[in-house]
């Protein structure tokens, strides 16, 4: 079983874009402090998301968090709201 590496994902749902999708390898301290510094930086704006997600690789990620690659995130959290 390989170890679990730590990816920071920054999502701008009003630009529907991904803003930073940064890799720390195994670094889980260096991941956390960077995702603490995001949440620090963006916290007045609640139409950025940011993820920290530990996955086998970004290969995974992009797979299991596709919305935040392809998109679709920005729609999905308008239609949340929607019965």
């Amino acid at each position: 079983m390989s170890a679990i590496q730590h990816f920071l994902l920054v999502f701008d749902h009003r630009k529907a874009t991904l803003l930073c999708a940064r890799d720390f390898g195994t670094d889980s301290k260096s991941a956390l402090a960077a995702y603490a510094d995001m949440e620090k930086q963006y916290q007045s704006d609640d139409m950025i998301e940011i993820v920290l997600i530990g996955s086998d690789s970004i290969e995974t990620v992009k797979l299991t968090h596709a919305n935040y690659f392809s998109g679709s995130a920005s729609v999905s959290k308008y239609l949340a709201g929607i019965s």
